[in-house]
């Protein structure tokens, strides 16, 4: 049976600073590894949006996702889907959260969404809480530590990041001991990080909420170092 190869975890040049390939190419990339979907999880970080705050925030917001426009104009040539996704920073928090299901809409509705705490953002979308899912990201890099478990929908348990010391196994572990969901991505930023996670699944998600519905079912198979 086929298997549908889905990245979780991916970061554009043109809005994370610490990526180093364009939109266009990775979609490129990522297609001839032989992937049929990605999720763009650019960094919504103060810092990205504070060196712009003297535009709008429609402005602001057109900048941040001018990495994931990028991707789906050079999808429409290519049978290959990208979703929208983020990779948040909330306020003085150290650790990182994979965001699912938030759509452009929302984010402009709700400006500066890192100035909130974990807390407040799960309370803000409560009503969508089939929809929005929360994955921590390499939960035990030097510096980071799992949250409350009630807090989150499940754990990055693989990161294929070369360039960090994600402890890949005690999240594994701990999710496993936790009874949580667990998902992988490649954290691309650069060449070497091509195709090295992500999740592999019978069927395509078509959009976001079936892509969301998919991880919560748990029914796919965890992509690591390449490797179903």
């Amino acid at each position: 049976m086929k298997k549908y190869k889905i990245e979780l975890h991916a970061h554009s040049a043109e809005t994370s600073r610490c990526g180093s390939i364009g939109a266009e190419e990775m979609v490129k990339k990522y297609d001839e590894a032989g992937y049929s979907a990605l999720v763009l999880t650019d960094h919504y970080y103060a810092r990205f949006f504070e060196e712009i705050s003297y535009l709008s925030w429609k402005d602001q917001l057109e900048n941040y996702l001018k990495g994931y426009q990028t991707a789906c104009e050079a999808a429409k040539n290519l049978d290959f889907k990208v979703f929208l996704g983020l990779e948040i920073k909330f306020g003085d928090d150290p650790n990182e959260y994979l965001i699912y299901g938030l759509n452009k809409d929302f984010l402009f509705k709700h400006p500066n969404l890192y100035q909130l705490s974990l807390e407040e953002f799960r309370t803000l979308t409560v009503d969508q809480k089939d929809e929005v899912l929360v994955f921590q990201a390499h939960p035990f890099r030097p510096g980071m530590a799992p949250v409350s478990n009630a807090l989150l929908d499940g754990l990055e348990v693989y990161n294929g990041n070369p360039r960090h010391d994600s402890q890949n196994d005690k999240a594994l572990c701990y999710a496993k001991k936790h009874e949580l969901k667990m998902i992988s991505g490649s954290d691309f930023h650069e060449e070497e990080d091509l195709a090295r996670g992500g999740i592999a699944a019978a069927g395509l998600p078509s959009d976001m909420r079936e892509l969301c519905s998919l991880l919560r079912s748990g029914e796919y198979d965890l992509i690591k170092d390449g490797i179903i």
